[in-house]
């Protein structure tokens, strides 16, 4: 309830700019990183996969930012247009004035706990996160009735 408070906070200030917070984030690291791929925005932005794939469909329609070719053929990678780079010069003095108010309404004590909390929040639930990841790679396959029997007779068993 108090992240979509603060999120609307952002997002009603930085309305004349055309984008939400969420999507000012996504393309401050797109800007930041020169090109990114969906992994490296998933672990920098804390987004799951499908909220951060919906994010840059719409973002990519918008035409702020475009899939960079890869030479393997892979398409993944993103990077921002020149209309992306003109969307953040305007929404970037826009989000200023939000954080100002909230360092106001909470003061800057309050807003150097909160960080410090919300930045140990967040290494914690990144860690799990790849402690995650990293299970699920490990884990063998598993195989159904029907596969091991399709196995078990091309092996010669009955």
């Amino acid at each position: 309830m108090v992240s979509r408070a603060v999120t609307q906070l952002y997002d009603d200030v930085m309305r004349p700019s055309g984008l939400r917070v969420t999507q000012f984030s996504i393309l401050g690291t797109i800007a930041r990183m020169g090109e990114a791929n969906l992994r490296q925005l998933e672990d920098t932005l804390a987004i799951d996969q499908t909220t951060l794939t919906r994010s840059l469909n719409l973002l990519e329609r918008g035409g702020v930012i475009e899939r960079v070719p890869r030479p393997d053929g892979r398409i993944k990678a993103m990077r921002l247009t020149s209309k992306g780079r003109r969307a953040l010069e305007v929404a970037r003095p826009l989000w200023a004035q939000a954080q100002a108010k909230v360092l106001r309404e909470l003061g800057t004590t309050a807003w150097t706990d909160t960080q410090r909390r919300l930045t140990h929040l967040f290494q914690v639930a990144a860690k799990k996160r790849r402690l995650g990841r990293a299970r699920r790679r490990v884990q063998p396959l598993a195989m159904s009735r029907i596969e091991a029997r399709k196995l078990s007779r091309a092996v010669g068993g009955s």
